[in-house]
């Protein structure tokens, strides 16, 4: 294995692991639909800079003709973590909500 093959390897290892956790994140958030805890401007700027590494793994991938592994888990991280944000903005006010009908 030559050292790019090596190292595109890692980036991939690596890159599955991060979005892979935000998996059970997004589960324990439909199941609970409570978000409270999550911090709105945190979350919404994580998405901001995964949005912004898609943009450069997209030109990487399709004008450069590199970085393929990369593009493959930034859109993975891209739509996961874009699940997460969306669950929060839907579920924050769920539970004033609720308590409003009652």
């Amino acid at each position: 294995m030559d050292l790019v093959a090596f190292f595109n390897t890692l980036q991939l290892i690596g890159g599955l692991i991060l979005a892979v956790g935000y998996v059970p994140q997004i589960i324990k958030m439909i199941k609970t639909k409570s978000v409270r805890d999550f911090s709105k401007i945190y979350l919404g700027g994580i998405f901001t800079g995964i949005v912004l590494m898609e943009a450069y793994a997209v030109y990487m991938f399709f004008w450069q003709h590199t970085a393929g592994a990369f593009l493959a888990t930034n859109t993975v991280s891209f739509i996961l973590s874009g699940t997460e944000f969306l669950l929060v903005m839907i579920y924050w006010n769920h539970i004033n909500n609720t308590q409003k009908i009652k």
